[in-house]
Parts: C-alpha cells; sequence; structure tokens
C-alpha cells in the first residue's frame, strides 16, 4: 500500500464518526428533547408567555419594557446576581420605591399599592438573595385590581 492510500483509509472512520456524532447530538438529541418538552412542558417551552383578554403581553422569564409611569419598571441597570439586564424581577426595595411614582400618575392609595407588592414577593432558597416581585406579573396585578385606570390596556 502506498501512502496516499493509508491516508485514505484512516481518514474515512474519522468523517464517519463525525457525521454520526452530528447527527445524532446536533440534530436527533436536540429534536427529541424539543419534542419532550412540547408534550410535557408546552407552557414552559414556549416560554411562559402571558396572555391578557387573548393577546400575548410578555414572557414572565424576560424583563418587560415599561415606561409609562402608571406600571412598575424594571430596574435601569443589571445588578450583579442578573449581569445580562434582561432579568423579570426587581427587588422588594425597588418596587416600594416606585409607589410615590405609580400613586402620582394613577391616584392608587399607596398602602394599596404596598399591598399588591407584598402579595406578589416571590422567596428565595432559605439564605440565599433577597425577596424579589415578577415586573409583569404585578403589573398584571394592577390591571385586575384597578381596570377603571387601566382601561387602554389590553
Amino acid at each position: 500500500m502506498t501512502t496516499k492510500t493509508k491516508e485514505k483509509w484512516s481518514s474515512r472512520p474519522l468523517l464517519t464518526l463525525a457525521l454520526l456524532s452530528f447527527l445524532i447530538c446536533g440534530l436527533f438529541f436536540p429534536l427529541l428533547i424539543t419534542g419532550l418538552a412540547q408534550i410535557l412542558f408546552p407552557y414552559q417551552a414556549n416560554g411562559e408567555i402571558i396572555k391578557l383578554k387573548g393577546q400575548n403581553i410578555g414572557s414572565n422569564l424576560i424583563a418587560q419594557n415599561f415606561t409609562e409611569p402608571i406600571f412598575f419598571h424594571p430596574r435601569d441597570t443589571p445588578t450583579p446576581v442578573s449581569a445580562s439586564g434582561v432579568d423579570p424581577d426587581i427587588t422588594l426595595d425597588d418596587a416600594y420605591s416606585q409607589i410615590p411614582r405609580i400613586h402620582d400618575a394613577t391616584g392608587i392609595p399607596t398602602d394599596s399599592l404596598t399591598s399588591i407588592v407584598n402579595q406578589n414577593e416571590e422567596g428565595t432558597l432559605w439564605i440565599f438573595g433577597s425577596p424579589y416581585v415578577n415586573v409583569l406579573r404585578i403589573n398584571l396585578a394592577l390591571i385586575k385590581a384597578y381596570p377603571s385606570i387601566y382601561n387602554s390596556f389590553p
């Protein structure tokens, strides 16, 4: 056998293995997992999309761009816990600091706004982290609790 013939035969198993690995790991397995997720956990697999009056209004997993003074806003800058800046949650202190602005814009009593914040408080695992609220959920609570103020929103 010549040297060229040996190289041809020695590279064939490598190419076969690479192609087989690509098909299994790059196509078959992701499609299998995606299919199972769609069957077993469709709400989570599709991004936990929240609907209001039949319209998609946002995701529980990604910060929404609330800018009007009548709504709670996501944090302006990323925190060390959320380096991406797309975290849908804010700290309780951040939520409490927005209550005067929402009160001034809507006339909703501050104690009612504080109660809504407290009712939507989510915990953390044991001693790790601080309590927080999801901005989309808390704004939905406002829309549901005060439909006359938020009637122009979906």
